[in-house]
């Protein structure tokens, strides 16, 4: 028998995830929703609404927008208070990785990678934020990478914005810790979503992962029980931190 705890153990919460509607991001919605929570997925793909509506339980909501737009998270928030109530959770999910040799990055792939990464994780977490501390209780997950702390080639502007995704993750932690809402950094290394699988087929993924110690890459629900964790009232004294899934690769 199933532990009964644990298949409701997010009974009552409400938890906004960005990038909803794929790769990490979709499989963290199934892992809440499965588990009690209501889920407001977003994401500039159309077809977030009908796969939030898919998710286990009742009263999840799909909001298709850009969260380039420094205005979106306010309205995304209000959204979602409208349709659910007070957000508990929120994961910062969505994220692009456009790879350029250092030398060649253009103006606006940097621009575009610092305006998804960085920009709209803070103002998500901002809006959020704002009314977690007035609500005394919240659970902000930001997706970094292992890219935040280690150099990777053709990463520049990936490296940059996940670096900054951490410490962006170590104020928000400081100044909103004595309202009860914790700030961690989820830092995986290549996690086999569909995306992932594409982009790191063939030899190039081979040899990826031998340089990792325990020989294969992250699986999206491995990511997706980490996140759930951090998001659980039993990770209360958990925050400022940046957890490394990694299979030991940047210890090597």
């Amino acid at each position: 028998t199933k532990d009964r705890t644990m298949e409701q153990q997010f009974e009552g919460k409400i938890a906004i995830i960005t990038g909803a509607a794929s790769g990490i991001g979709y499989t963290v919605a199934h892992h809440l929703a499965s588990r009690g929570a209501r889920v407001v997925g977003v994401d500039l793909s159309d077809s977030v609404g009908a796969l939030m509506a898919e998710l286990p339980g009742k009263g999840h909501h799909g909001i298709a927008r850009n969260l380039t737009a420094p205005e979106a998270a306010g309205e995304i928030v209000e959204e979602t208070i409208r349709v659910a109530g007070v957000p508990h959770i929120l994961v910062n999910s969505a994220g692009v990785a456009l790879l350029d040799a250092a030398v060649d990055v253009p103006a606006a792939r940097w621009q575009a990678t610092i305006d998804i990464n960085l920009s709209a994780s803070f103002y998500m977490a901002q809006a959020a934020g704002r009314v977690m501390v007035e609500a005394g209780y919240g659970r902000i997950i930001n997706l970094a990478s292992q890219a935040a702390v280690i150099g990777l080639d053709q990463h520049a502007a990936y490296c940059a914005s996940k670096a900054a995704i951490v410490g962006l993750t170590h104020v928000l932690s400081l100044e909103w810790a004595p309202k009860g809402v914790t700030v961690n950094a989820v830092s995986p290394t290549v996690v086999e979503t569909p995306l992932g699988k594409k982009a790191w087929a063939g030899e190039k993924g081979e040899k990826a992962k031998r340089e990792i110690p325990v020989g294969r890459f992250a699986q999206p629900e491995e990511v997706a029980s980490l996140i759930g964790y951090l998001a659980s009232d039993n990770a209360a004294m958990i925050t400022g931190s940046n957890v490394l899934i990694d299979g030991g690769f940047t210890t090597v």
